[in-house]
């Protein structure tokens, strides 16, 4: 069971997590992890997987994953009927007021949708993934010099769930470097998978840019892939001018995570995502929402 603590309620929900039981499975038993490490994590599998969700074939899965999962369609451009694949489907994008987006100066906007983990004053060497597992950004990155520089800063996790809107977005108006590759594997970024895989961000396929942005200085911005996550698709244009709000890209079928690196004194977090922190809990944000703001 995921708690995830709501702000507007400033309660706790429980997340529906699709394919609960199969995941549970895969990463607790013997059986279940032996085939994860032959087969799931692979590039092959979430390729071809991937393949199908790009056919006619796979739009039938689309209004049972609605029902069962109670997405809220009507804020979607396009109706569930109109979808061709089930691919189509999970990059649809939403109404332009579904997603309002906080234009007020120095304030920062989260990515995504998705459920935010952060870890403020980190040590490069052992940034927590959860409770027991750490990994470093130069692992992370593959970048000693960039990585140096982040010493003590801020680290944001959002992790972004099969249900959620899965486009991504810039959190401040800037000029974005271009996107740099490195392969890996495709473990699943739920907490389940977390718990069980050491170093899993630094073992699946990702890719990373640095937005030299307006009010926070030089923030490393990570997309991690993840079991069925085939691809990343960047829609933006590189080392030219964007806007907060404006679609940096998306993921195709699957849970994914988006990871971003603040350097030190450059940005104040909210309360109430601080205090979820130091309890424990992620913190679910929608895409253009305030998260933060400039450091004096």
């Amino acid at each position: 069971m995921i708690k995830v603590y709501n702000r507007k309620t400033k309660n706790y929900d429980i997340e529906k997590v699709a394919g609960e039981k199969y995941l549970t499975w895969n990463y607790s038993s013997p059986m279940g992890m032996n085939l994860l490490e032959l087969f799931i994590k692979r590039k092959f599998f979430s390729k071809i997987y991937g393949s199908y969700c790009d056919t006619k074939f796979s739009s039938k899965k689309i209004s049972k994953f609605v029902s069962d999962l109670d997405i809220d369609m009507s804020i979607a451009q396009s109706k569930e009927e109109d979808f061709k694949s089930f691919n189509e489907f999970f990059i649809r994008k939403l109404k332009s007021d579904a997603r309002p987006i906080d234009t007020t100066p120095g304030v920062l906007t989260s990515p995504a949708d998705g459920r935010l983990s952060v870890f403020t004053n980190i040590d490069l060497q052992n940034i927590v993934q959860v409770k027991g597992f750490t990994y470093s950004l130069e692992e992370l990155i593959g970048d000693e010099k960039i990585a140096k520089q982040y010493e003590n800063g801020t680290c944001m996790v959002v992790r972004l769930c099969p249900t959620d809107y899965h486009r991504l977005h810039f959190i401040d108006d800037g000029v974005c470097s271009e996107s740099r590759e490195i392969n890996g594997h495709y473990y699943s970024v739920n907490p389940i998978a977390l718990e069980k895989v050491p170093k899993l961000f630094c073992q699946n396929k990702r890719e990373w840019s640095i937005l030299h942005s307006n009010n926070f200085d030089d923030v490393i911005v990570m997309e991690v892939g993840a079991t069925c996550v085939g691809t990343i698709i960047q829609t933006y244009t590189p080392n030219s001018q964007v806007t907060k709000g404006d679609e940096k890209g998306y993921f195709k079928f699957g849970g994914s995570t988006t990871i971003l690196f603040f350097k030190e004194n450059t940005l104040k977090l909210d309360d109430d995502i601080l205090e979820q922190a130091r309890l424990g809990f992620e913190t679910h944000i929608l895409m253009g929402e305030r998260i933060g703001v400039k450091a004096n």
